[in-house]
């Protein structure tokens, strides 16, 4: 009876950390009443692929290519958990193409700033990332939120408040490979919010931090990044240019 009550406890205290990670309380500073609303939701143009459409990971594996998501969906969203991994999509991209993704990052006071807040991120072909993270109301450099990761800091920092909907719309063209030999890197568009914050950047590598690697000149999938943080993810589709 005594160990029945225990985990009726610890099931409860659970419950209420979950339900604050998505409460904002009296202690947060809010910069602008507009950070309190989310970005509006970008309906998928006809002809897109919907990738997330808030009922199914069916478009999706773990890491390893092919065991089953387990994130976990609630009220249309997708919510990453610690120790569960990264999670891919099971069709690999190549060529130029756009990606919109929708996030929101939990309110966690408790933590140290910095990556230690509301960490994931969103790869193109699993290899260059747009990092998630929290990083409102700061001075943004090249591992915050909306940076292309390690490479460069987004131009201006137009991140949401915690628990907010925000978007990323990524414009995003492969490298170019010419008899083995990369003869043009890969380059990124990503409007954060609305708001343009990389035009046609260059990335000189051929995999940030974390990334899957591989050979650069082949396809790759989109990853969402596990990072032990609860972030979630909703209305995620993609258009390739024809």
């Amino acid at each position: 009876m005594f160990r029945t009550v225990l985990s009726l406890v610890a099931v409860v205290a659970l419950a209420n950390v979950a339900t604050a990670q998505w409460k904002l309380d009296d202690k947060f500073a809010v910069k602008s009443p507009d950070d309190l609303i989310d970005f509006k939701s970008t309906p998928a143009p006809e002809g897109a692929l919907v990738l997330f459409d808030g009922k199914s990971a069916d478009k999706w594996t773990k890491s390893d290519g092919k065991s089953k998501v387990e994130w976990k969906l609630n009220d249309g969203a997708m919510e990453g958990f610690k120790g569960h991994g990264d999670i891919i999509t099971k069709e690999s991209f190549a060529g130029s193409l756009t990606l919109h993704v929708e996030f929101r990052i939990p309110y966690e006071p408790d933590l140290k700033q910095g990556q230690g807040r509301g960490n994931s991120g969103v790869y193109m072909q699993g290899r260059y990332e747009v990092q998630i993270l929290d990083s409102y109301g700061i001075e943004s450099k090249n591992n915050d939120c909306a940076a292309i990761y390690e490479v460069v800091a987004p131009s201006k920092n137009v991140c949401k408040a915690p628990t907010v909907w925000q978007s990323y719309d990524i414009e995003f063209t492969s490298p170019v490979f010419v008899d083995g030999k990369k003869t043009e890197p890969v380059r990124m568009t990503v409007t954060h919010n609305g708001v343009k914050v990389h035009d046609n950047v260059k990335v000189p590598v051929d995999n940030t931090r974390a990334g899957r690697g591989g050979d650069p000149s082949k396809p790759g999938p989109i990853l969402l990044q596990d990072h032990g943080h609860p972030v979630q993810f909703r209305n995620i589709w993609l258009v390739q240019a024809k």
